[in-house]
């Protein structure tokens, strides 16, 4: 039976295939990214963030099981409130990716993490879609974007690419038995033709020019302010400054009055 929608492909044996090493990807690529709210767009049956511990996760899709239903280019969120987004074949399934990402540059905040995957159109993948002569079927039905190309429209928006990923070496197989006979590729595609996989996960960091992260301010035990006090105060002495004044100090005269020396 054809499959007439992304989610139909994903129980197939080869979407079974992708989606099982994507999880492990995204799992590891998310665990360790922190803030109040994450964001997953697209493909709603599948679970992006959940290795995340980010307490607020928002998953907005145009159809299925989503959190929100919107329009994928008017995302009914506040402008610099996500500090996490991960976009899991949501680019290539748009019918218009740039304003996608505008959007979620928009809402993101300063510093904030995007993850995005998509489907290698230079890779076996790719001839296969190549090939296909029109076909409507997914995924092939998709524009797959070239990693080059995702890099110039993030760097476009002022993202900076920090990581990157790729898997799914094995052919485009339809049946799970000559998946499984294409395992070894896994490996020797990781060692040997690292661009080529059929997916790839590319992670990006929103930098924002003039916005400097503030800390907070910890207080300090009375011990570190003590400290904080005398290492002013040799300072201080070092430099000859005294009662707002610069008192410059000649080799091997004595200090000032009231200094010890």
């Amino acid at each position: 039976m054809a499959e007439t929608t992304l989610h139909d492909w994903l129980e197939t044996p080869l979407g079974n295939y992708v989606l099982g090493q994507e999880q492990l990807v995204l799992d590891e690529a998310v665990c360790n990214v922190f803030g109040f709210n994450a964001l997953q767009v697209f493909l709603p049956e599948f679970d992006a963030l959940r290795a995340n511990r980010i307490p607020n996760k928002i998953t907005v899709s145009r159809e299925g099981p989503a959190l929100l239903r919107a329009d994928l280019t008017a995302l009914p969120l506040a402008t610099q409130s996500i500090d996490l987004a991960v976009l899991p074949h949501a680019l290539e399934f748009s019918p218009n990716p740039h304003a996608l990402l505008r959007e979620v540059d928009r809402v993101m905040m300063p510093e904030g993490r995007l993850i995005i995957t998509g489907f290698n159109p230079r890779s076996l993948w790719g001839m296969r879609q190549f090939f296909s002569g029109g076909d409507q079927r997914y995924p092939w039905c998709g524009r797959f974007i070239a990693l080059s190309r995702l890099k110039d429209w993030l760097a476009l928006l002022g993202f900076e690419v920090n990581a990157g990923r790729f898997w799914a070496y094995a052919p485009p197989f339809a049946t799970e038995r000559w998946l499984r006979r294409c395992r070894f590729m896994e490996l020797a595609g990781d060692r040997w033709w690292g661009v080529g996989g059929g997916v790839y996960l590319l992670q990006a960091i929103k930098r924002v020019q003039g916005v400097r992260l503030i800390t907070p301010c910890w207080n300090r035990s009375p011990q570190e302010k003590v400290l904080a006090t005398a290492v002013r105060s040799a300072a201080i002495r070092r430099s000859g400054y005294q009662n707002g004044k610069v008192i410059p100090l000649i080799p091997g005269s004595r200090p000032p009055e009231g200094e010890a020396s």
